[in-house]
């Protein structure tokens, strides 16, 4: 209810009505609203300045299946004082929240318990703050400046204690092969020949620019890096809340690219998501930039995993690859097999159906890549993924 102009309007309709009638009661009643009318109205005006919220996220980073709250802090410009005080803000797909915010003076706080959220980000939008006097007459939306912030829940990445893909492929036979890392040498400078050194190490330009012979100085480097691609295929999604066969995906790929990131190796994350984000992992610090960037993976992918694959990328050529899918596609099985002919390829495959408690099968393309020696982990839901991604799954099937 707001007092103020029908107040106002109202207590002077009551004295005119009083004075017409000599009625003292009509008096008293039309002076009360007239001076309610003009406190609510100036009580509004000096209210009815800018408000600046603050959020913070608890716990930082938020990972999925933790409890999450958000906590809110209110600076007001003005000091007149208010009987409530409610902050309603949207929370991406969590739809609208409300907080009653309290405290003294120019401040207030709120916390808004969130519960256990999904991977995700959630903006904060249309924040909106509103203030109401100490008899509950009148309220006020004041300007709200707020700063743009997302509630970021990560993804649960596990920690491997070595890869499935470790152990090497299997050949026609049954036996097993020791993968070795790639390496190796890039050219860094030259040098003078040194007797008994082989002639494909000549640098020619050099030498016969310099009238003796000259070697390439060649610098051992680490060509071992590994690509992770994460299949953001839309008809691949199944399950609901926090057990989703995609969310399983996002980390089982993460996992991975933290696991070799401790080992060293630079890896590269790459989704095949509309926005085709790429993360190259190096440092602790990159593995915080993967984790936001897999928070916000959605499976929005405009091409299917075989037609993405058969596509030209910088990565194409070299490395490892490890591709994370949920795909049936038996073209996409194709290309990754056409692929482990030209590099080291491992697959882990995200057992949809059972995330949607429909019956499984053995899937036909993946024991087609076994067959032909390619690493593969199935995922299925309530699996442990330290167990299913780790080396000793792999020591188990070699020794078994």
């Amino acid at each position: 209810m707001n007092l103020g102009p029908g107040g106002l309007g109202l207590g002077l309709v009551a004295l005119g009505a009083a004075v017409a009638t000599g009625s003292r009661v009509l008096g008293v009643v039309g002076i009360g609203f007239v001076l309610a009318g003009v406190l609510t109205w100036l009580w509004t005006w000096f209210a009815d300045a800018p408000v600046t919220v603050a959020t913070t996220v608890v716990p930082t980073p938020a990972t999925e299946g933790d409890p999450v709250r958000l906590e809110l802090e209110l600076g007001r410009a003005s000091r007149v004082p208010l009987g409530s005080l409610v902050v309603r803000f949207g929370l991406g797909r969590l739809g609208s929240r409300t907080c009653r915010m309290r405290g003294h003076g120019r401040t207030a706080r709120g916390v808004v318990e969130l519960g256990r959220l999904a991977r995700g980000v959630y903006p904060i939008t249309e924040v909106e703050a509103v203030a109401g006097d100490l008899l509950g007459l009148v309220a006020v939306t004041p300007r709200a400046t707020v700063q743009d912030v997302s509630v970021v829940v990560r993804p649960r990445l596990v920690g491997l204690d070595g890869l499935f893909s470790d152990a090497g492929r299997s050949v026609g036979d049954g036996r097993r092969l020791l993968l070795r890392r790639a390496a190796g040498f890039d050219f860094h400078s030259v040098r003078e020949y040194e007797q008994g050194e082989s002639l494909r190490r000549v640098h020619w330009p050099t030498s016969a620019r310099r009238g003796q012979l000259m070697v390439k100085e060649l610098e051992d480097t680490a060509h071992d890096g590994v690509v992770v691609i994460l299949d953001c295929d839309p008809a691949c999604q199944a399950g609901g809340g926090l057990e989703t066969s995609f969310d399983a995906a996002v980390r089982a790929a993460g996992s991975i690219v933290q696991a070799h990131a401790e080992r060293g190796r630079l890896a590269l994350l790459v989704s095949t998501g509309r926005g085709r984000a790429t993360v190259a992992v190096r440092s602790a610090s990159d593995l915080d930039a993967m984790a936001t960037t897999l928070a916000a993976a959605e499976t929005d992918a405009r091409d299917g995993l075989a037609r993405f694959l058969a596509g030209e990328h910088p990565w194409s050529s070299s490395g490892e690859l490890v591709v994370v899918t949920s795909t049936t596609d038996a073209t996409a099985f194709g290309r990754i097999l056409a692929l482990s002919a030209r590099r080291s390829v491992s697959v882990v495959w995200i057992d949809a159906p059972s995330f949607a408690e429909r019956p499984t099968r053995a899937e036909p393309g993946l024991l087609r890549l076994a067959a032909h020696g390619v690493p593969t982990a199935a995922v299925r839901h309530g699996d442990d993924l330290r167990r299913v991604l780790g080396a000793r799954t792999m020591q188990a099937v070699a020794g078994g």
